[in-house]
């Protein structure tokens, strides 16, 4: 590796990390700590081509990231023989602070905390692996990238909410959208995919994930993008609710009682897909609507028409696109998502193969389509670590 970045991605009770070449955005190994502070704990590591799991109690992040480092040792080459440039680690709200990855100090460390009213659910448990990762790590650059940075270009249009001013400017209520490193990343792969440089195309990214976004990206830079000022907003996700009348939180409290904090874990984590269906994996949903489950098969409806919304409505927005591109784990892999989000769009000029569309692309649309789609998988780690390595060599 020319410029080997550690990558950690840690969660509330998990850690993902990845060693990547900042150059050519390759891993050689992948890993996650699962059921951090329960009392077993799982740590599955992958190195050339191996999967290796071992169990063990892992009480917090700090035993978390030393069981990588020896995991590292013992299958593969050890971190402090991979000439490491940076460990980097996915950060998830930078507000309007940070629009850049940064290396990371004690006032970055501050702000990333200060953060966490916009990302409870993130930014507290992403500041614990900076935390730890400082002190194991005490002699490399610690860089934080942003999942809101490659929105921050969005014009004053798009990410303004029509709300009391003193909410925006002293709460920072606004649009800042998320999953921004995979849409720059798969947004350049499209424009490579069409030959052309990304400041000469349109492209529009769906991720769809357990967590799923849109965003329209005119010539390389984000104008819109269906997440908010948190990831609740937009489309109907895994556990997520995406686009609802904010007064249906007003009313479930008033009828109910329930707090807001009730509300909240609702809306974020009892919501979208799961209460539609009872399931989570679109692959279950799938095949339930294939048996003629009438639940799974309306959900599949409002799954798809949410997407289609959002790509036609980002058409208009970007005066015609060039390409639009599916991603992560239900884009990259289910034709009937994708022939359903593209479903009556041949009027705005999308024409589906729908034999290309099974076979999974790249380009799933047909030659004479005046937009390309296409399948591209994304690679977050790989879009951090190459982050990381352009900001080391600025």
């Amino acid at each position: 590796m020319s410029a080997p970045v550690l990558v950690i991605n840690s969660g509330s009770s998990s850690i993902k990390y990845q060693l990547v070449d900042g150059e050519t955005l390759e891993a050689s190994t992948s890993g996650l700590i699962e059921r951090i502070g329960q009392a077993e704990s799982i740590l599955t590591h992958r190195h050339a081509g191996e999967k290796h799991q071992a169990t063990a109690h892992l009480a917090d992040h700090a035993a978390g990231l030393e069981a990588m480092v020896a995991a590292f040792e013992e299958h593969g080459t050890p971190l402090s023989e991979a000439g490491l440039i940076a460990v980097a680690h996915r950060v998830v709200h930078g507000g309007e602070r940070f629009v850049q990855p940064v290396v990371v100090d004690d006032e970055v460390e501050q702000a990333i905390e200060e953060l966490s009213a916009l990302a409870p659910l993130h930014n507290p448990a992403n500041l614990e692996g900076v935390r730890v990762a400082r002190k194991l790590f005490p002699k490399l650059p610690q860089v934080a990238v942003f999942d809101t940075a490659f929105h921050a270009t969005m014009p004053e249009r798009a990410h303004l909410y029509a709300v009391p001013s003193a909410w925006r400017e002293e709460h920072g209520v606004r649009r800042y959208g998320f999953h921004g490193t995979s849409h720059a990343y798969v947004s350049r792969k499209a424009a490579e995919l069409l030959g052309r440089s990304p400041k000469e195309v349109n492209v529009i990214v769906a991720h769809l994930g357990n967590g799923a976004s849109v965003s329209a990206v005119e010539r390389g830079r984000s104008i819109d993008t269906s997440m908010g000022l948190t990831p609740l907003e937009g489309l109907v996700m895994g556990t997520r609710s995406g686009d609802i009348d904010p007064a249906i939180v007003f009313h479930m409290h008033r009828q109910t009682g329930a707090s807001f904090a009730d509300l909240d874990a609702a809306l974020n984590k009892e919501s979208g897909m799961l209460a539609l269906t009872g399931q989570i994996d679109m692959r279950a949903v799938e095949a339930a609507a294939a048996s003629g489950d009438r639940s799974a098969q309306i959900a599949l409806e409002i799954y798809c028409y949410r997407i289609r919304k959002y790509i036609g409505s980002y058409i208009a927005a970007l005066g015609g696109a060039d390409a639009i591109a599916f991603t992560a784990g239900v884009g990259e892999n289910s034709a009937e998502v994708r022939a359903g989000a593209l479903g009556s769009l041949v009027a705005l000029g999308v024409h589906l193969d729908e034999a290309a569309n099974a076979a999974g692309g790249p380009v799933i649309s047909t030659p004479q389509s005046p937009i390309t789609v296409m399948v591209i998988p994304t690679n977050e780690e790989g879009e951090i670590a190459s982050q990381t390595a352009a900001l080391l060599r600025s």
